[in-house]
């Protein structure tokens, strides 16, 4: 068993569970909401959310290249609810659970890359990818999600330690 990889799959799983808090966080009266005009909805940003968070990234590190007019964004439902939001979470968590082990390690280290039609954009190992554009890009935006959850007032979760709403470092003793 790789070590590299089940590292990687312990990773997903644990931010998975932040994640979803997050999700569930978000006040379903406001998805349509933005910060600015030039941002997305809170709906939009969650979607955005929970649909990276699926098996696309596992099916890109099997191939060599991909081309970015191929990209199409998550289509937003006429009616969006939080209740959608979190079951496309769900499906895609569940879809990429257990996959990280069924990755070949040495073909992580070969070449990637993302073009556009014949211009290459970028090149990175497939372990890069997996790390920038499917973690990281995740981070990102649960980043984004906790300033548009403060800004409507909404309780943030702790992600990586106390936030101003929870603080599960301390005890109902010292909380008196």
């Amino acid at each position: 068993m790789s070590q590299l990889l089940m590292i990687l799959s312990q990773e997903f799983e644990k931010e998975a569970e932040g994640t979803r808090r997050l999700l569930e966080n978000m006040p379903e009266d406001k998805l349509a909401w933005k910060p600015h005009e030039k941002s997305h909805s809170l709906g939009e940003l969650a979607l955005h959310i929970a649909s990276i968070s699926g098996p696309g990234f596992l099916k890109a590190v099997e191939m060599d290249e991909a081309d970015i007019t191929s990209f199409k964004p998550a289509e937003l439902p006429s009616e969006l609810t939080k209740d959608i939001v979190l079951a496309k979470y769900d499906e895609s968590i569940n879809a990429v659970k257990g996959e990280f082990m069924k990755l070949d390690e040495e073909k992580l280290m070969d070449l990637w890359k993302l073009k556009n039609e014949e211009i290459t954009l970028m090149s990175m190992p497939k372990i890069f990818l997996l790390r920038t554009l499917m973690f990281n890009h995740i981070y990102h935006h649960r980043g984004q999600m906790t300033v548009y959850l403060r800004l409507l007032d909404a309780p943030v979760p702790p992600l990586y330690g106390p936030s101003a709403d929870e603080n599960p470092f301390l005890t109902k003793v010292n909380q008196a």
